[in-house]
């Protein structure tokens, strides 16, 4: 007699062991947990629970029984009499036992349809005195963990494009020992007339939105400390007149630099941090610098130091080298730069490609949908910008869209050359994990912390591969995924699957109406199980020979509804 349950259910075949010729043991039955057989982290594991009823074995015999998962036997049990002299389990005769079983397998594609039989001998003082009969206990296997979805995600190194940029435009006004004057010849320095020009460009280009124009002016560290704090102040003043001058002329007309409120001055004083980088920076002796410094450092008043300042053998060069560098008003225009629209990258990337910089043409690619237009975009970015990992990286990961996984490696490899990085690691994992390299791929995503949710995904189809799948839900964090719903079901969380894939971009997809329907068969729930397998195969054809062997409906393998959907 056999019973067979639902899904999960034990097999139970009763009166399993039947042996010929002799009467030693009897009433015997066997459970299998779980039956179907099942497949997880690439093992089949066989648990079979031998339950000897009262006087089921006889005090002297002792049964060999061999497990076999198709052609594959397993590691064999010995089941012992009381009064039996053999290695194994003994059972006592009153009131018997049970003896449970367990062993392990590496699944091949062989054991997917299959059968678990025992089959064995019953010894009685050393001598066979008949055998067991073989006979089918449990079916194998189910495979569902095989169901994964590969799509092991790469990442894009991302631009750090700003549209509007924080930009300064410098000038330097320089000044006679003690004077606030502001010559005539500092007027038409070149940075000045750089300042002139930006603010013609600023007047007329409505990109350019100056901020404010700081002004800081400094006096040289010789010279009575007070005057030389008033000598600043009054030279911060006459840089701003000189340049709300500049901003005034007829051919510039800029309207911000004409208006005082847009200025801030400031006397510093006396530059006692230039003069020692500049003397720092200088020709002269290196003994004679640190003598300098030395002496001054140990004045402890600012009359005390321009004495010794004045003291020194060396004080005509600094007077002539280091002072008048000192004796300045810095001009800093702080102005905000916006930069190419959307409409403008996109023109510029296809007429004149080169004018862009890095950042914009990285961003640029992100503009289109086009994975060839991307891919021209990110090797122009590569031919240029060649120490940069980025534009090598995301190549890659346009030929892993377009499923070219030998391109892809070969540029995921020259982008961690340019410069080890996270991002590609993970990339590297991706072609590493739809191999089939395992191993390399957890290693390299253990490398590949912080580079972003990829990651986390990644990690969480190695997880269903592993038969991990608590920590795959975790890893693939609240997005609604198929494989998320896949690593649900096989954690039992039958509904949550269910609202998992209903709620994915698969829900709609012959693999997504596939796995629905394997949770409707653990539900029990045959006209889900029917409606959903026919909306799989008219996705795809292929589902159908696919689930006509499928151990997830076994149980169903008779039901008419099932039968009719297999024609």
């Amino acid at each position: 007699m056999k019973k067979q349950g639902i899904k999960g259910l034990a097999f139970v075949a009763a009166a399993g062991l039947i042996a010929t010729s002799c009467d030693l043991v009897k009433d015997v039955d066997y459970v299998v947990v779980p039956s179907p057989l099942e497949m997880h982290g690439d093992s089949v594991k066989v648990r079979i629970d031998v339950n000897v009823g009262e006087k089921g074995i006889n005090k002297k015999a002792y049964a060999e029984i061999v497990p076999m998962i198709g052609t594959h036997p397993l590691k064999p049990v010995t089941i012992v009499g009381e009064k039996a002299t053999a290695n194994g389990t003994v059972v006592p005769y009153k009131p018997g036992g049970k003896v449970v079983y367990e062993d392990i397998i590496a699944y091949t594609p062989d054991l997917a349809v299959t059968e678990l039989t025992l089959t064995g001998s019953v010894y009685k003082k050393g001598k066979e005195k008949g055998i067991i009969d073989s006979q089918k206990i449990a079916d194998g296997t189910v495979t569902t963990p095989l169901l994964v979805n590969k799509d092991f995600r790469v990442i894009v190194a991302a631009d750090e494009f700003q549209r509007v940029t924080e930009e300064k435009q410098i000038a330097e006004i320089n000044y006679l020992k003690g004077s606030p004057v502001v010559r005539s010849s500092e007027k038409v320095d070149e940075d000045m007339k750089e300042l002139e020009a930006f603010m013609i460009a600023a007047q007329k280009n409505p990109k350019i939105k100056i901020k404010g124009i700081n002004i800081e002016a400094y006096a040289s560290i010789e010279g009575e400390e007070d005057r030389n704090n008033t000598l600043s102040e009054d030279r911060s003043k006459s840089a701003m007149k000189a340049t709300m001058e500049l901003a005034a002329k007829k051919k510039v007309a800029n309207v911000k630099g004409q208006d005082d409120a847009n200025y801030s001055t400031v006397g510093k004083g006396e530059d006692y941090v230039g003069f020692k980088r500049a003397l720092t920076a200088s020709d002269m002796d290196k003994g004679d610098k640190d003598r300098i410094l030395r002496i001054l450092d140990m004045q402890q008043t600012p009359e005390a130091r321009e004495q010794a300042i004045r003291d020194l053998s060396t004080y005509l060069y600094l007077d002539k080298n280091i002072f008048p560098a000192q004796r300045r008003a810095e001009i800093s225009v702080a102005y905000d730069l916006e930069g190419y629209t959307d409409a403008e990258l996109t023109a510029l990337s296809k007429s004149n490609v080169d004018t862009l910089n890095l950042e914009e043409m990285l961003f640029t690619a992100t503009l289109t949908d086009d994975l060839n237009e991307k891919l021209r975009l990110y090797k122009a970015a590569e031919k240029k910008y060649p120490e940069d990992y980025r534009p090598s990286n995301n190549v890659g990961a346009v030929y892993y869209m377009q499923n070219d996984l030998a391109q892809a490696k070969a540029h995921f490899d020259k982008a961690n050359g340019i410069q080890e990085n996270e991002v590609s690691k993970n990339n590297l994992a991706a072609i590493a994990g739809v191999n089939g390299e395992r191993q390399k791929a957890k290693d390299l995503l253990g490398e590949a912390e912080g580079a972003g949710a990829e990651v986390s995904y990644n990690k969480g189809i190695l997880n269903i591969q592993d038969g991990k799948y608590e920590t795959a839900i975790s890893n693939f964090g609240s997005e609604d995924t198929y494989n998320k719903a896949l690593a649900q079901l096989l954690n039992k969380d039958h509904s949550g699957a269910k609202s998992t894939i209903d709620a994915s971009a698969d829900a709609e997809t012959a693999r997504g109406y596939y796995l629905k329907a394997i949770i409707a068969a653990r539900q029990e729930n045959i006209g889900e199980v029917i409606s959903n397998l026919e909306k799989s195969i008219a996705k795809d054809p292929s589902m159908k020979a696919y689930a006509v062997t499928d151990r997830e409906f076994i149980m169903y393998e008779e039901n008419p509804a099932f039968v009719g959907m297999k024609k």
